[in-house]
C-alpha cells in the first residue's frame, strides 16, 4: 500500500493485514493498541505481563485476521482475542488457590458517597489488587459484560462458581473501600 498506514480506513488496514503489510499491521497496532492495553491491564499483575499480553495478542491478530470477514465490529473482535489471550495467560489454578475467610467479610452495604470521593486510578488499583480468580470474574462481568455463563466456559469453571467468585471480589472490594474511607477521614 502506497498510503500511509495512519490515513488508510479500517477496511484498507484489514486488507492490509491480509496481505501481511508490516505497515498497515503497525497501523492496526497504533490505532487499538492503547485501548486494548487498558484491556490487558485488568487481567495482568503487572505491566509487563500486560505488555507480554498485548504482544501475544496483536500476534493472534494477525495470524487469524483472514478469518475476521467484516463480520461485526474489528474493534470488538480484537478485545475479544485480547481477552481470550489474557485469560490464557492467567492460569484456572488461581481459583483453586484462593481461600480468603469470605465469611469475615460485611454484609452490610457500603455509603455510596465513599465511591465518590476514590479516583478512577484507586478504584482501578483496588481491582488489581484481588486475588487472580477474583479480579479475572469481576472484570469480565461488570467491566467487559459477559453473563456468568459465559465466563463459566470462557474458564472452564462452574456457573455457581463464577458467581461466588464475583460475590467474593465484591465483598473483598467493599471491605477496602470502607477501610479507605476510614483512613481518609
Amino acid at each position: 500500500m502506497l498510503l500511509k498506514a495512519h490515513s488508510l480506513t479500517e477496511k484498507q488496514l484489514i486488507q492490509g493485514c491480509v496481505e501481511r503489510d508490516p505497515k498497515c499491521q503497525k497501523g492496526v497496532v497504533d490505532r487499538y493498541g492503547s485501548k486494548m492495553l487498558a484491556v490487558v491491564r485488568r487481567y495482568a499483575r503487572h505491566e509487563m505481563e500486560a505488555e507480554d499480553m498485548l504482544q501475544d495478542g496483536f500476534v493472534k491478530v494477525f495470524k487469524y485476521i483472514d478469518t475476521f470477514g467484516n463480520r461485526g465490529s474489528f474493534e470488538g473482535w480484537i478485545r475479544r482475542i485480547m481477552i481470550n489471550t489474557a485469560l490464557k495467560h492467567c492460569s484456572k489454578v488461581a481459583f483453586k488457590k484462593e481461600s480468603i475467610g469470605v465469611e469475615k467479610l460485611p454484609e452490610n452495604s457500603t455509603d455510596p458517597a465513599i465511591f465518590s470521593k476514590l479516583g478512577i486510578d484507586e478504584l482501578m488499583k483496588l481491582v488489581q489488587d484481588l486475588p487472580d480468580g477474583y479480579r479475572i470474574v469481576f472484570n469480565l462481568y461488570a467491566v467487559e459484560g459477559y453473563s456468568h455463563k459465559e465466563i463459566a466456559d470462557l474458564l472452564n469453571i462452574g456457573e455457581s462458581t463464577s458467581r461466588s467468585q464475583l460475590v467474593k471480589a465484591r465483598r473483598i472490594l467493599q471491605q477496602r473501600v470502607e477501610e479507605l474511607a476510614k483512613i481518609a477521614v
